[in-house]
């Protein structure tokens, strides 16, 4: 198997080789991460990068979280409401049939 290419970002003024095809995407993502540690060391007024990462970390591992229970309600309702469609349908087949 042939490595992935790597792309060159810049995140809190480091610059990093990532791996991966989709350079874009990457770049989105580098994106993401430099905004939000930009966001939590003006707001924090911490320093530190390490410290900075550390939180910015937790604070999209919140928002991931956050993300995927919301996710995990919504298919619970989708599929309490198809249930419930499926009893209707059989229902309404029933008394055609």
């Amino acid at each position: 198997m042939a490595p992935a290419s790597s792309t060159r970002v810049e995140i809190f003024d480091q610059g990093y080789a990532i791996g991966g095809d989709d350079a874009a995407y990457i770049r989105s993502l580098a994106a993401r991460v430099d905004a939000k540690m930009r966001q939590v060391a003006r707001e924090t007024r911490v320093v530190d990068s390490l410290k900075v990462a550390i939180m910015a970390a937790i604070n999209l591992a919140d928002e991931s979280e956050s993300l995927r229970r919301r996710v995990e309600q919504l298919e619970r309702e989708v599929g309490e409401r198809a249930r419930a469609l499926s009893r209707d349908l059989d229902r309404l087949l029933d008394r055609a049939g």
